[in-house]
């Protein structure tokens, strides 16, 4: 299970450094360069954030302008790829395509070696790593890797190797990715630059892949101490360290393999990767296996899919591959034949897509074998051990003649099941002669040590043998008597427990009484409380009336018109705030008014109040709004005038009009009253501010009431406009 590292680029910039030598520069190529250098390190910044992205466009942007101004033609071909990576990064892969190759003529028309070079590079960047696309990246970098040679750019050319080495090596050529890194690491050395891990880190996956294990430990090694060296903390040292981990997988020393491991899952959860840690959550699963501990396993496979999501079928695939292969050891053919036929519906039914083909024909020949589907078996084992022999993996193949005997011997071929145990013994001596010598002479000689010192300790036991014997037969005795006291000590402790158990729930359900007689009260205080208080806004509603019948009567006796009028407008405003208290005291929710029906029903009485004298249309458009009382009123004051004034004053005589009432919520806990006409509107020369209209003033002082806004807008008729937020501390508290 190898992971490839493919990692961005790390920039270590300073930004506020660059801020500052960009203000202070006043040469315009060193200003263009400086503003690359900028733009390059927010492109490169960890976590692809938009704003990022955005500076290093901008910055970028910059450096263009002012190189067309100075002529600085490196600088702006510089620009010219730099716009192209920028384009890559927001996922414009087509515009990034055109502008990079737009970068590479104009560097190929200006003989710029090098840049040329870097565009090159910069292209086969934008094929994903789906092998169909191996060879195009391959021709790509190895265009590059000819231009840096003629530059002399060795960093470059070292880098451009390691990466060739990569593909190779994806492309399961282990002796040509071997030749490539050990080019780059030559390069790389005659430059005496340190940070080589990554390089040493792909020649031991090169070499577990021919089952050099010595070789590949020596090199996973080397990437470990100068990765620790550098400090670098990054994904690539959880590639080391799983990959340590692997050869001694392939070694049987499973406690050093399940140490690296360990090791490699912090680091890869300290970079919050899914996708490394669930690849070296897998490999952990392998060794689980390996010990037999299947449920652990596959719990453990199940348990990070669910933690680290990510989105890659081939991903997925390998996970299925894991668990297919277990399933086929625990003879749980059922489950293993569907993760098979996921399998074969992806890699084809010989494993021949996507470069997996060795790991995935070495568990086909084992599941047919388990599924006694022995002619299929001998198909895949012969496919596979050509596979194992083009790679020179010894390992695989005794382990693919070890199944193959078994299977000659099941059936009774027995030449056969001669020849390729033979095989067996052949190849795996070939892997192991070397490692295992060392490690049975290291044994051989530490369980010598362990004799002597075990003789010895045999010898000074058996002196003491018969004390020990007769001390353990006095002490038994004290065992047997201190076992009775403690027996009855703890009978006595049991039942005072019980004792202490009966009060404790006697305790309790006096004390659950009490709570219930207290909640009984508690239920007779609250009707008591809710019959009071829809008795208070009864009667308030009929002192209201009553005051209305008294003004009526009052208005009898007057013949002044401004009289008359006054006592009618304290009546509409009694009547509406007599609604509000109807409402309550014959609703269930002694708090909150429904709205809707409150502007509809006042709005009834004022046109019946002047059903005889106008010809006047409402439209009412409200939501069905609740509020507390502190607000209902207010609000059916406001209602009243501008309803009263509208139907007074909007039209004149027996003109026709149309008033709109709307109330809604507009955003959260916001809302807007608006009451408009098509009438006559206000005088030209009206001011709100010097207007001693008592009913607009009341209007403005009770908006401010509700800790809101009160608008007129005088066009086409008249619009008034209130918006006030509601008050929720009712609300919640019911």
């Amino acid at each position: 299970m190898f992971l490839s590292i493919s990692l961005k680029a790390q920039t270590k910039e300073n930004p506020a450094l660059l801020r500052k030598q960009i203000a202070a520069s006043r040469e315009n190529p060193q200003k263009v360069t400086l503003l690359q250098r900028l733009s390059s390190f927010y492109l490169n910044k960890k976590g692809e954030v938009k704003k990022d992205l955005d500076s290093a466009a901008i910055l970028n942007n910059q450096a263009m302008i002012l190189s067309l101004k100075s002529k600085d033609n490196l600088g702006r071909g510089k620009s010219m790829l730099l716009d192209a990576k920028i384009n890559k990064e927001r996922g414009n892969k087509e515009t990034a395509f055109s502008k990079i190759k737009n970068s590479i003529t104009y560097f190929e028309n200006h003989k710029m070696t090098e840049q040329t070079g870097e565009a090159y590079e910069e292209l086969s960047f934008l094929y994903d790593d789906s092998p169909k696309n191996f060879d195009a990246k391959i021709k790509l970098k190895e265009k590059a890797l000819t231009l840096y040679k003629n530059s002399g750019s060795k960093i470059k050319q070292a880098s451009v190797l390691k990466d060739l080495g990569e593909l190779y090596l994806s492309k399961d050529d282990s002796d040509k990715s071997i030749e490539l890194l050990k080019q780059s690491l030559s390069v790389y050395q005659s430059i005496k630059f340190k940070e080589t891990q990554a390089v040493y880190n792909f020649l031991s996956q090169a070499e577990i892949e021919k089952a050099n294990y010595e070789e590949a430990l020596k090199y996973g090694i080397a990437a470990e101490k100068i990765a620790i060296s550098v400090n670098d903390n990054s994904l690539q040292l959880s590639s080391i360290y799983s990959n340590v981990g692997m050869v001694y997988y392939y070694l049987r020393q499973n406690d050093d393999a399940m140490r690296y491991w360990e090791k490699a899952l912090e680091i890869a959860k300290k970079n919050k990767d899914n996708g490394y840690v669930r690849t070296v959550a897998n490999n952990m699963s392998t060794m689980l296996i390996r010990q037999k501990k299947f449920d652990k396993a596959i719990a453990m496979i199940k348990e990070y899919k669910a933690k680290y999501p990510i989105d890659d079928e081939q991903f997925e695939m390998r996970e299925d591959y894991i668990l297919f292969s277990t399933y086929t050891i625990l003879k749980q053919f059922k489950n293993a034949e569907t993760y098979y036929k996921k399998l074969v519906s992806h890699y084809g039914e010989n494993g021949e897509k996507f470069n997996n083909q060795t790991s995935l024909l070495r568990s086909f020949v084992f599941y047919h074998y388990q599924t006694k589907n022995y002619p299929a078996m001998y198909r895949k084992a012969t496919l596979f051990d050509s596979l194992a022999k083009k790679s020179g993996n010894d390992m695989l193949r005794s382990e693919n003649y070890l199944i193959w005997f078994k299977a000659d011997s099941i059936q009774g071929k027995y030449l056969d099941a001669i020849e390729h145990y033979q095989l067996y013994k052949k190849f795996s001596d070939s892997v192991f002669n070397g490692e295992k010598s060392k490690q049975i002479n290291s044994l051989k000689i530490q369980f010598e040590t362990d004799q002597k010192d075990k003789n010895i300790q045999l010898l000074t036991q058996k002196g003491k043998l018969q004390e020990i014997q007769i001390t353990n037969d006095t002490f038994m005795k004290y065992i047997f008597t201190g076992s009775i006291i403690v027996l009855f000590l703890f009978m006595l402790l049991i039942y005072n427990r019980s004792r202490l158990k009966t009060n404790a729930n006697k305790k309790l359900e006096l004390k659950r009484k009490q709570i219930d007689e207290q909640n009984e009260q508690l239920k007779k205080l609250l009707a008591e409380k809710e019959w009071l208080l829809k008795e208070i806004h009864h009667r308030v509603k009929n002192n209201l009336q009553i005051v209305i019948s008294l003004l009526n009567t009052q208005s009898a006796y007057l013949e002044n018109e401004d009289a008359l009028l006054a006592i009618q407008n304290s009546q509409h405003r009694m009547h509406a705030m007599s609604l509000i208290h109807q409402k309550l005291y014959q609703s269930d929710n002694l708090s909150m008014i429904d709205m809707a029906w409150y502007i509809y029903e006042l709005i009834t009485y004022i046109k019946e109040c002047y059903s005889s004298e106008k010809n006047i249309n409402f439209i009412l458009d409200t939501e069905k709004v609740f509020l507390d009382v502190a607000q209902a009123v207010p609000m059916g004051l406001i209602v009243n005038e501008a309803i009263n004034n509208t139907v007074k004053y909007a039209f004149p005589g027996d003109t026709k009009g149309e008033v709109s009432v709307s109330f809604k919520n507009t955003e959260k806990d916001l809302y807007q009253l608006v009451i408009s006409d098509n009438g006559v509107g206000l005088p030209d020369d009206f001011d709100i501010e010097e207007t001693e209209s008592l009913g607009m003033n009341l209007m403005r002082g009770l908006a401010d009431q509700l800790d809101g806004t009160f608008t007129l807008e005088n066009k086409n008729g008249l619009k008034i406009i209130i918006t006030f937020r509601k008050n929720t501390e009712i609300e919640t508290s019911n």
